[in-house]
């Protein structure tokens, strides 16, 4: 029997973004499946599942005060996300419920039933002060478990309610069916979209996001609301150097053609566990532009893989990120995008009466 040389990675299991379950952090013990080096050739994966946990949330607005980020209130009705983008930035956080950040993010996905319950109790509160609240600030609000589950719609309908203000991140098209509700809203100024376009590769949308919708189902969602008077914009991010970064004119091009009329971008960001598993990934689809990917990653986060810096994380420093932003502010000026500013109207926030509850008369 010919000995097989371990000279490559394993392949990735399909239609996960992962190639492996890295250790969180927090994990006081690790265990790694290893092969003989015996076997004639490599053993298929098995299939991984998707899993849906119950999870009884106690309270479900976020709150921030990063001065980098556009909002101060968020929620997330998903911990997890089956969408399997191997950049994702909230990997991270599955280490702190004692899984992995990374096939155990994309597989076993926390929902929250109560979460409706939660946020009419917590707009309802004397001291509550209206502000726009982000969905999808770290996993996608219409990932594929939202289908079934309904959280989001159900997030969506109470805030439709108090006439709370909203903002939402999404990849997916499924943010169509909630259309009705989001141009209602949107009518009063109430409701505003980015849709994430990562590349307009097919090929590299697999690889990189492979459970999320294509670049042309992302531009046609951005068309369907736009044309329902859907305030939107597109959302070219992350940019990786080397990789997609080539594509930034074209897909904010691309955003402006279907309707967006707004634009922004963000450099890749691997804060902890998220560093070794895109390092792993492109060891298996880019071996051999590996080096050049992590050597520019690197020269704008300041000789590391990530600084966490709220001036620079979105961003970075350096020649690359200069010249990335530079392109960007030229792009965005001849299509015209980011003319004006789009504030969402808080003034409306009117919680309605509880059943019981007498109204006043004047």
């Amino acid at each position: 029997m010919k000995r097989r040389e371990p000279d490559k990675p394993q392949p990735f299991y399909k239609g996960r973004g992962a190639a492996s379950n890295i250790t969180g952090r927090f994990a006081e013990y690790s265990s790694t499946r290893e092969s003989d080096g015996w076997q004639t050739e490599a053993e298929p994966l098995e299939q991984l599942l998707t899993t849906s946990i119950e999870e009884k949330a106690k309270s479900i607005i976020a709150t921030n005060q990063s001065p980098d980020i556009p909002f101060t209130q968020s929620i997330n009705p998903y911990r997890g996300c089956e969408h399997g983008c191997v950049y994702c930035y909230a990997r991270p956080a599955h280490a702190y419920m004692d899984l992995s950040p990374g096939l155990d993010f994309e597989t076993k996905i926390f929902f929250k039933p109560n979460a409706a319950e939660l946020l009419e109790k917590a707009l309802r509160k004397p001291n509550y002060v209206c502000s726009p609240i982000a969905l999808g600030a770290n996993t996608d609000p219409y990932q594929p478990l939202e289908k079934e589950k309904g959280i989001t719609r159900t997030l969506l309908e109470v805030m439709q309610k108090f006439r709370q203000p909203v903002t939402i991140i999404t990849k997916s098209q499924l943010i169509l069916r909630d259309l009705p509700i989001l141009a209602e809203m949107a009518q009063d100024n109430l409701a505003q979209v980015a849709v994430s376009v990562t590349t307009l590769d097919n090929d590299l949308k697999r690889k990189l996001e492979p459970r999320t919708a294509g670049p042309k189902a992302r531009l046609r969602t951005i068309g369907a609301l736009s044309e329902n008077g859907i305030p939107t914009a597109v959302l070219a991010a992350p940019m990786i150097p080397a990789l997609n970064d080539c594509e930034l004119e074209a897909i904010l091009k691309s955003g402006r053609e279907s309707g967006a009329e707004r634009a922004a971008y963000i450099l890749l960001r691997l804060p902890h566990e998220v560093a070794p598993l895109f390092r792993e990934w492109l060891a298996i689809h880019y071996p051999h532009r590996a080096d050049h990917v992590m050597s520019l990653i690197q020269q704008s986060r300041g000789g590391q893989d990530y600084q966490s810096d709220f001036s620079q994380r979105r961003q970075g420093t350096g020649v690359f990120a200069q010249l990335l932003r530079q392109r960007f502010i030229v792009a965005i000026r001849k299509l015209g995008l980011n003319h004006r500013r789009l504030l969402l109207d808080c003034s409306q926030f009117d919680p309605p009466p509880q059943a019981g509850e007498q109204q006043c008369l004047f």
